[in-house]
């Protein structure tokens, strides 16, 4: 049987399609897509009122209301844009076809467009992304485990001078962990914290109480035995005990993993919480097809207030 990905259900939107479209095109997909519940008719930001004056040569809209002068991306992620409606929906499904995430530098290639722009943007569709996670609870078999990244030790050149980087004195104090729930069949949510341990709060907060966990035996989910029906499975032994693993856990960690060493190289320190959503994203949605996803991305961005982490970036005083 064919797997879904290599099938053409999976393939559903081309940047050959977005191409050809046109920018008029383009701009109609924003407008239906922001304004659904009109039917693609302007909707004021400001103050709701449906009806307003059109001014096609600038692209905008004026509320007869309250006179507001606004277009289809006021207010959203996308305010303050400067690239072209069909380059804005390329660089989306440039974005949803990575299936390892898609590199800023590689965006900027394709779209001839700065380093920066690129840069900015994808972080602002991974913010879009993450608007799914938003109050999610796990319930039924969750599988829970952590990862480490960022805070490499270069070794040194000479091997008498090299230290055991295993040791906590030899570390650089910038390696972060990635804590995964993921929920059979289901969800997944994520977290960065200093070591494992640190997720019990976030476990009590995101995972119901008849669900049954599955860990490692790692130390740090000890504390889990007082809340929750608790399975573990020692990987030093096995990988699958009577039912518990955390299969689905280690299928995130290897998706984030290859994001970090084959396409973005470095993804730690005080991005790495981004990086992390976008993976669960990723995997969350793996078997909807990618004109789906580009969907679901614009819609979010459109969804989206403007953003206070990513507005105005490079103009911030370092």
């Amino acid at each position: 049987m064919q797997h879904f990905l290599l099938s053409s259900k999976a393939r559903t939107i081309s940047l050959k399609a977005v191409f050809t479209m046109g920018e008029d095109k383009a701009y109609r997909t924003f407008c239906q897509m922001r304004w659904a519940e009109t039917d693609g008719e302007a909707v004021c930001p400001r103050c709701g009122c449906v009806e307003s004056y059109d001014i096609p040569t600038r692209r905008k809209f004026k509320c007869v209301a309250c006179h507001h002068q606004f277009s289809v991306t006021s207010g959203t992620m996308f305010a303050s844009r400067k690239m072209s409606f069909t380059d804005l929906l390329a660089a989306i499904v440039i974005f949803v076809n990575g299936a390892k995430g898609v590199a800023a530098l590689q965006l900027s290639r394709d779209l001839s467009c700065q380093y920066k722009t690129a840069f900015v943007l994808t972080h602002k569709l991974r913010e879009a992304m993450a608007r799914e996670q938003i109050g999610r609870k796990l319930d039924g078999v969750v599988e829970i485990d952590g990862a480490f990244f960022g805070g490499h030790v270069k070794p040194e050149n000479v091997k008498a001078d090299r230290k055991d980087r295993r040791l906590s004195e030899n570390r650089s104090g910038k390696r972060m962990c990635v804590v995964i729930m993921r929920s059979r069949n289901g969800k997944s949510l994520p977290f960065v914290v200093r070591n494992e341990g640190d997720a019990v709060p976030f476990v009590r907060d995101h995972v119901g109480t008849l669900a049954t966990i599955h860990a490692d035996e790692g130390t740090g989910w000890d504390a889990l035995h007082a809340g929750w029906d608790t399975k573990r499975v020692n990987h030093s032994v096995q990988f699958f005990d009577d039912g518990a693993c955390t299969n689905q856990a280690e299928s995130y960690f290897s998706r984030l993993r290859r994001m970090e060493v084959g396409t973005h190289h470095h993804i730690a320190g005080q991005y790495l919480y981004q990086y992390a959503r976008e993976a669960s994203w990723r995997e969350d949605n793996r078997r909807i097809d990618n004109g789906m996803q580009a969907a679901m991305v614009l819609d979010a961005g459109l969804a989206s207030r403007v953003s206070r982490n990513w507005k105005g970036y490079w103009q911030r005083a370092a």
